[in-house]
């Protein structure tokens, strides 16, 4: 018999030193998580309340993929290219490494650069990410939890038609695997993928020349169709 693994607890104090909040933050959350749905508490220590430390964590980390900015993006020209910082504050956030995080730490849930650039000097090489402004308005307005921004009338683009029985060998695109995957976008296909819900997708078959998209042979987004459905 598996014996349930044991929960690491943690209380307010602990959650706020992580998340660069305040005890009180961590306690407002939980004492509104009948709208926010904020962990319920795993347990006590003496009159201190004690969480699932995991449950806080994914908690976290959900909220701030989700997070809907209050924020109409300069006027600009689609084709322009914005490195990382300049991305980050295009889309509004105060942290110019926002978009840098969203690449190390939710792999998938971010547009692949449109432009990498090799840099520097043989001895200390380094690479340039851009991105198209127009990429950034389509992630933007079709991202997990972006809603319809007040005054907006920019829509998602709506996923191609892709056939199930072309070329079992051909690579895709990710709005391809979306559409196959029965997504209703390539954001939530990103967001599905960022959270590790379709494994057999984590190691591409190729990677574009320019930009370094990946993509994926059409019998390997297939089977990962079929997996999906199972487990339904």
């Amino acid at each position: 018999m598996t014996s349930r693994r044991t929960p690491r607890l943690a209380d307010a104090a602990e959650i706020a030193a992580e998340q660069n909040l305040t005890s009180t933050q961590v306690t407002n959350l939980y004492n509104k998580r009948a709208e926010n749905d904020f962990p319920e508490i795993a347990g006590m220590r003496r009159r201190a309340r004690l969480w699932d430390h995991d449950a806080v964590t994914k908690w976290f980390a959900q909220r701030k993929l989700a997070r809907i900015t209050d924020h109409t993006p300069p006027s600009r020209d689609p084709e322009d290219l914005l490195n990382a910082a300049d991305a980050s504050r295009f889309l509004g956030y105060k942290n110019i490494s926002q978009v840098n995080n969203f690449l190390r730490d939710h792999p998938g849930y971010f547009p692949d650069p449109d432009v990498i650039e090799e840099m520097g000097s043989p001895e200390r090489p380094y690479r340039r990410k851009l991105w198209r402004v127009q990429t950034l308005l389509d992630w933007q307005a079709s991202r997990p939890g972006s809603g319809q921004h007040l005054g907006s009338t920019r829509k998602a683009p709506a996923l191609p038609d892709v056939p199930v029985d072309g070329d079992p060998e051909e690579l895709l695109g990710a709005s391809q695997a979306a559409a196959l995957l029965g997504y209703k976008s390539v954001g939530s296909f990103s967001s599905s993928f960022a959270q590790g819900n379709l494994p057999l997708l984590q190691t591409p078959d190729a990677l574009t020349e320019k930009g370094g998209r990946r993509r994926w042979t059409r019998k390997r987004i297939l089977e990962q169709a079929a997996q999906r459905k199972n487990k339904r």
